[in-house]
Parts: C-alpha cells; sequence; structure tokens
C-alpha cells in the first residue's frame, strides 16, 4: 500500500516496552538509535546521545524555520517538551500556543520557543513525518550532523520512517 504524501507515519517500534528490551541503561540513558527507513529499507541511522532529539523544517506558510523538540520519555514514548521558530508568528498562528513565547537563549538555532500545553502533553508512540524537498525537514540529534532527511527520498515517494533500534 502507497502512503500518501502528506502522512508519514514514523513508527518507533516497542516504545512501550523499551526499559525492559534494554533499550535504557540503568543511568537512565538511551542505548538505542534512529534508524530511517521508507519503503526501500534502512537509509541512515543516528546515535541517540542523550534523552532528546528534534526535527527542524521550513514552515510552508510563513517560509521561515521551525522546531519540534522531543524528548524520550522513561516509558519509551517521545514527548513534544518545545517548539521553536524563527518568526514570532509561527508559534502565536500557526501552532497557536497557549503560553507566551519566549526569546530564545544565544546558543539556540531558533529565535523564540515556547514549551506546549501541559494540560495537554503531546505523547507519540507515533510520529508523521513527511521528508519534502519544500519543507526541508531535517534531524538534529546531539553529537552528530544534522540530517537533511528530504535528501534521502525521492520526490516521487518524499516520506520517511524513524524507528528506534538497540545499538549494535
Amino acid at each position: 500500500m502507497r502512503k500518501p504524501a502528506a502522512v508519514v507515519v514514523v513508527s518507533l517500534a516497542c516504545l512501550g516496552i523499551l526499559g525492559g528490551l534494554g533499550f535504557v541503561h540503568s543511568s537512565g540513558q538511551p542505548d538505542v538509535f534512529i534508524s530511517i527507513t521508507n519503503d526501500d529499507g534502512e537509509l541512515a541511522s543516528v546515535p541517540l546521545a542523550g534523552t532528546s532529539f528534534s526535527v527542524s523544517y521550513r514552515n510552508s506558510l510563513y517560509g521561515t524555520r521551525a522546531e519540534e523538540r522531543y524528548t524520550l520519555a522513561p516509558d519509551g514514548t517521545f514527548v513534544l517538551d518545545q517548539i521553536a521558530a524563527d518568526q514570532l508568528a509561527v508559534l502565536e498562528e500557526y501552532y497557536a500556543v497557549p503560553g507566551a513565547p519566549s526569546a530564545a537563549g544565544d546558543a539556540d538555532r531558533r529565535e523564540w520557543v515556547v514549551e506546549p500545553d501541559p494540560a495537554r502533553p503531546a505523547v507519540f508512540e507515533e510520529l508523521s513525518i513527511a521528508a519534502t524537498d519544500l519543507g526541508q525537514r531535517t534531524l538534529h540529534v546531539q553529537g552528530a550532523p544534522p540530517l537533511e532527511l528530504w535528501s534521502l527520498v525521492e520526490d516521487d515517494n518524499p516520506f520517511v520512517e524513524l524507528h528506534l533500534e538497540e545499538t549494535p
């Protein structure tokens, strides 16, 4: 079955049992990498050095960069814990965040940041990502160079799936 270009399922297989399978050390640090796949198989993999990663993209409405930042929860799910953008309107209008965005720190890639509504946490076992040339989605993992996801796929089938895999 062909997946629609606009909807890409990112399967984080068996996330609910990561701790029991040895994916998380007793120190709390994950022993995993993010495997990027599609129908053609594995396209790339990136070690998850910490407990977080982010996906940046060019917002199609505003034409500026935005970023969704995720943290690995103890149960193996990913929690959206921060949204960042170069343009304040992306956070206030596009995302319609309930809180007031604040200026990002000097070392941040983006200009503005905001935490999502704590009353409605965004917890994911599956995450949709389209890897199009227009969106220029890029995976950011601590200790690894940015990985341009759109460059891994062809325009006629622009999707990827990210999976957590045990470090070999």
